[in-house]
């Protein structure tokens, strides 16, 4: 890929099939809150980790703010 070109592949999701994004952020919200209930309630395990580490990275790329969740 050149270098003065963005990435636009990357963003697929979140550009082109923007009616599915909101049920996808949904989602990915929902999923991190209940993530964080059961490391409250499970603690930190490491299946845990790695979840709540993909979410967020999910999170990250439609770029929700996790403090505000």
């Amino acid at each position: 890929m050149p270098a003065n070109k963005r990435p636009r592949r990357l963003n697929y999701a979140v550009n082109k099939k923007w009616p599915k994004t909101w049920w996808k952020v949904g989602k990915a919200v929902s999923h991190y809150k209940k993530l964080q209930e059961r490391i409250g309630f499970e603690w930190e395990t490491k299946w845990l980790m790695n979840a709540v580490k993909i979410v967020s990275v999910k999170l990250k790329k439609y770029q929700i703010n996790l403090n505000k969740i």
